[in-house]
């Protein structure tokens, strides 16, 4: 904790090079049992489609298995990417967890494909819903959590089940005001995922909160900003190891994907000028260095942006050395 400010972890379960989703899978739960003993806050899941780098596709059900073997940690979706969904059926997936798991889960939407177009009208299968929907799902979906759709709605009879006494915390993730003003308007907590575009990052802070409008779930805004941070013993290695995050996302960015690389494997790479370039736009998203360095630039980060909370993306090839980035800012910053 750095003040008053909560510290959580977002996971996209990477896969690795050399090994198989499933061992992402099973680094997902082991990294979560990991969180929950630092005292981290909460822990969320992504929902990322035909990658072979990510193996997170199903949140709903990975929250079920970490909420499982942690006790403390807040555990949610970060998040589902509604825009593919019936809102009844995710409203019913959450209402299980929260079922299962009451006052320790989060629901975190979000309006990107998480996919390929081709693969995202594969998950529409023959109902394509576009952007222009999405505030409407999102309504409906507060609704059936809720239990307030309206009378005159078409669907009001229909009940989403189980009937729970409490219901999860909503989010809205996004990487731009346009996603901070849909929060503003809900009266709902906002993420800004700085970890994919720091672009406007301060100023869509600014907008949910000068925006925001109270509701029956919230009184007052509540942001959050996800930044990517690699935390080693020394300045030297932390950089050293985020150079495989700079390989994954020139792939990425130029439609070739795969695994998330190792540090030999970026090491050796022949980056082309174009290529420099997109790693000198990455590196501008992240946060690299020695503890004291990482707590000092994750202060002023807060400070600028206004957030209540950071939620840490931290993912290097070696399993290890990401379990002893946690670790180290656990420490720094107060956590235990």
């Amino acid at each position: 904790m750095i003040g008053a400010m909560l510290l959580s972890v977002l996971d996209q379960s990477p896969v690795r090079s050399g090994l198989t989703p499933a061992d992402a899978v099973q680094e997902t739960l082991e990294l979560a049992a990991a969180a929950d003993r630092l005292g981290y806050h909460r822990y969320w899941l992504a929902e990322h489609h035909a990658t072979s780098g990510l193996a997170g596709s199903a949140p709903e059900i990975l929250i079920g298995h970490v909420a499982s073997r942690t006790s403390r940690l807040r555990v949610g979706a970060g998040g589902v990417m509604l825009s593919h969904y019936s809102p009844l059926k995710v409203a019913e997936q959450f209402r299980m967890l929260e079922t299962l798991f009451p006052g320790r889960i989060d629901l975190g939407l979000g309006r990107a494909p998480g996919s390929d177009q081709l693969t995202a009208r594969a998950l529409a299968y023959g109902a394509p819903r576009g952007a222009e929907l999405y505030p409407r799902q999102v309504t409906d979906l507060i609704g059936w959590l809720d239990d307030a759709l309206p009378s005159e709605h078409p669907f009001a009879s229909v009940k989403a089940t189980p009937r729970t006494t409490t219901t999860p915390e909503i989010w809205m993730l996004g990487s731009s005001g346009e996603s901070a003003m849909l929060a503003a308007h809900f009266g709902v907590a906002f993420a800004f995922a700085h970890f994919i575009s720091a672009d406007g990052s301060v100023e869509a802070m600014q907008e949910y909160r000068a925006r925001f409008q109270p509701s029956s779930r919230l009184a007052s805004p509540r942001a959050a900003a996800a930044v990517f941070v690699v935390c080693a013993d020394t300045e030297a290695e932390a950089v050293r190891l985020a150079k495989s995050r700079e390989l994954f996302i020139v792939r990425l960015y130029t439609g070739r994907g795969g695994p998330y690389p190792s540090v030999e494997e970026a090491e050796r790479y022949p980056y082309t000028p174009r290529e420099l370039a997109i790693v000198e736009h990455a590196q501008r998203r992240r946060i690299a260095g020695a503890p004291e360095q990482v707590r000092e630039q994750l202060t002023a980060f807060a400070a600028e942006h206004a957030a209540d909370e950071l939620v840490i993306v931290t993912i290097t090839h070696d399993p290890k050395a990401r379990l002893r980035s946690y670790e180290l800012i656990a420490e720094v910053c107060g956590l235990r």
